[in-house]
């Protein structure tokens, strides 16, 4: 058995944690470079704002229909997910972190109403974090994204579904009656994996619903689709084909990349902002204990505006994978001083770490009359964590290689972010005070 705990509008209930007033108005959080919208309210969802609508397409709806655009925060997001999750473990004996505002509980081993347990667990994430959540419970990871589905639609829109799958949805407690019922009633573009193009391809085969797509054989889905939608079939059957990942994978390749909050012409912001997404990377390649082969590094003029285009990235192979920041962000500095041609508005920039390996893993090659070349430092690795806890501790580019010009206030290359709210959880200078 599974449960998949689904934050409800997560970015959005973020801020209204700590901004109560935005209760029952429409809200919407922007993306990098207050783009386009990424999360919206339910009240935002009714004014007919679409996910990923651009603002400048939606702005009218501040003065007609109060709309409050937000830019995004993740580092509030991040630390209230973290409270979320450590909650949500409470349900079951085993937790797989899916995203940021999603978490599968496995509950094999758990006794008792499993219904009335998940309700008590919603209430507490209520009570403590005050972050609104679904949770769906099922035989199979598929089933239960499903009946998370389910159980927000319930809420949200009473009537679509039994009242008393609202919030908490328990497919695996329902009459098979019942079970067939809900899934009738459910698109079968609601399952996840089932993209919109393998959608339509379902539905022009008569395919329309989940319960459809359940009935299907699952030879008749490897013979006239895959054997991805044939797994996807068979865990809506309730047979267990996708487990739970305690430890995700180490991922293959790192990147960094931004839009510029203005274009940028000279070089000197350019490598500030390329030194910074290396530093940035390379923490992220330490945290999951990583050594990095290669660097590429990429810039480009935006599409969308009437001027001369540039589009140029560059591979530097490193003489010895690595971790450590110096060597990456010089590496990165390197290959933007090869590419970079002046006379062009550049939008975008980014750095990727590529051919990645275990940093228990280590290359080397022997070099006379030079005393400790090939060998691995271990006064780098000392350093490297040593600058990562006190960037933990004290904030990010507390300690930074100068190349990233963090000393300087304005940077030409930073993201616009006009409308963000304070990081009221990871800063004490930033904590909301109440007033008497």
């Amino acid at each position: 058995m599974y449960a998949l705990v689904d934050g409800n509008n997560f970015y959005v209930s973020c801020e209204r944690v700590f901004r109560p007033s935005l209760q029952g108005r429409a809200v919407v959080v922007l993306s990098n470079n207050d783009g386009c919208a990424i999360a919206r309210s339910n009240e935002a969802k009714e004014l007919g704002i679409k996910m990923g609508a651009p603002w400048f397409q939606i702005k009218h709806l501040e003065d007609e229909a109060g709309l409050v655009a937000l830019s995004a925060n993740f580092t509030l997001y991040g630390d209230m997910s973290d409270r979320m999750m450590s909650l949500a473990a409470g349900l079951g004996p085993t937790q797989e972190v899916y995203s940021i505002d999603e978490s599968f509980i496995g509950l094999d081993g758990v006794r008792g109403d499993l219904t009335e347990r998940a309700r008590k667990i919603r209430a507490r994430i209520n009570q403590w974090v005050g972050l609104p959540c679904g949770i769906g419970i099922a035989p199979t990871k598929t089933l239960a994204k499903l009946a998370n589905h389910i159980a927000k639609t319930a809420e949200r829109k009473p009537g679509s579904y039994p009242p008393d799958l609202a919030q908490v949805c328990n497919l695996a407690a329902l009459p098979t009656s019942d079970l067939d019922a809900v899934l009738a009633a459910t698109d079968v573009g609601e399952v996840w994996g089932v993209g919109p193009r393998i959608g339509k391809q379902l539905k022009a085969a008569g395919i329309h619903s989940v319960l459809d797509l359940r009935q299907l054989s699952a030879s008749t889905v490897r013979a006239n689709w895959s054997v991805v939608l044939e797994r996807t079939v068979r865990e809506l059957q309730g047979q267990p084909c996708i487990g739970l990942d305690d430890a995700p994978s180490a991922k293959q390749q790192i990147a960094c990349t931004r839009s510029f909050g203005q274009a940028v012409t000279d070089e000197l912001p350019l490598i500030e902002a390329v030194s910074e997404f290396a530093s940035r990377a390379a923490f992220k390649l330490r945290k999951q204990s990583s050594l990095a082969s290669e660097v590429l590094v990429f810039v480009r003029t935006s599409p969308f505006r009437d001027t001369p285009q540039y589009n140029r990235s560059i591979v530097v192979p490193l003489v010895r994978p690595t971790a450590n920041t110096s060597e990456l962000t010089a590496a990165a500095v390197q290959g933007l001083q090869h590419i970079y041609k002046p006379g062009f508005q550049f939008a975008k920039a980014g750095v990727m770490l590529l051919d990645l390996i275990p940093n228990n893993q280590h290359q080397a090659e022997l070099v006379f009359n030079e005393p400790g070349v090939g060998v691995c430092s271990e006064g780098r690795e000392r350093l490297m964590s040593a600058v990562d806890m006190i960037n933990e501790r004290f904030g990010r580019s507390t300690v930074h290689v100068a190349s990233t010009g963090a000393e300087r206030s304005v940077k030409e290359w930073a993201m616009k972010q006009e409308r963000r709210t304070p990081a009221y959880t990871t800063s004490w200078s930033q904590v909301a005070v109440a007033r008497a």
